[in-house]
């Protein structure tokens, strides 16, 4: 048996990572290794209904397996179009029917916060503002308390600078979520996308208010507010990605 010979009969028995490496050996393996039979085996193993028609789908089954055998790597995420600078956000924050927060926000202070919250913060949620995960947060002045029977309720909006038009973040949402252990009462809602994005959709923004013990079981004293969107977005630029493909209006 030549030795040509022996390497088509070993070639088929190799994986693609091998038969790749193969064919950077010399030029007589490459040129070997090159058949296109031996990577329609591999595709067989990988995508069988792929070898059920007489040709590949792609110019050659070597294409088509060096395309797609791995996961692709996640491209690098394009600067945003927006900046925190170009943002006002408008939070109204009401205990039953009584509005007890009602503050306009600028963006540069609503981004990840770089405040230190006042003694007294438990260790939990401490860790949790320390934490690497991305979140924008405010510190409320002055801070209110809030009895845990009343039904609490938010609206966010956002408005644009550079376009003079105003988007909704949370629209009326009630804090159903109230973690004593974690010191945070939690809402959301769903982002409203612009269908310029039709596909883009199920994604929430959650808010929580920051809150430590008032000496009552009953009662909450709120101190901070955090914004957060968890579901779809984790770093400052993926945040500025999600408010620029809202439905601004």
């Amino acid at each position: 048996m030549s030795f040509e010979e022996i390497l088509k009969a070993v070639f088929p028995l190799l994986e693609g990572r091998d038969l790749a490496t193969c064919m950077s050996v010399c030029k007589q393996w490459q040129e070997i290794a090159k058949d296109d039979y031996f990577w329609k085996c591999l595709c067989a193993k990988r995508w069988p209904s792929i070898c059920k028609q007489p040709s590949p789908p792609t110019l050659s089954y070597l294409k088509l397996f060096k395309t797609f055998y791995k996961r692709q790597k996640s491209r690098p995420l394009l600067p945003p179009r927006l900046s925190f600078n170009d943002l006002d956000f408008y939070i109204d924050i009401w205990s039953e029917e009584k509005l007890v927060y009602s503050e306009v926000v600028t963006g540069l202070v609503f981004r990840k916060g770089a405040w230190t919250p006042p003694a007294g913060v438990s260790d939990v949620l401490k860790f949790h503002l320390a934490s690497s995960d991305y979140k924008m947060t405010l510190p409320i002045h002055p801070r209110f308390n809030i009895p845990l029977g009343e039904t609490v309720s938010v609206s966010v909006l956002v408005a644009r600078k550079d376009s003079e038009k105003v988007a909704c973040v949370i629209n009326k949402s009630v804090f159903e979520y109230v973690d004593r252990s974690a010191y945070r009462a939690m809402a959301f809602d769903y982002l409203e996308f612009s269908p310029a994005h039709p596909f883009v959709s199920g994604i929430r923004a959650w808010i929580s208010l920051l809150f430590m013990d008032h000496g009552s079981e009953e009662v909450i004293d709120v101190f901070g507010i955090e914004l957060d969107f968890c579901d779809a977005a984790n770093s400052e630029e993926q945040v500025l990605w999600l408010f620029d493909m809202l439905d601004w209006k």
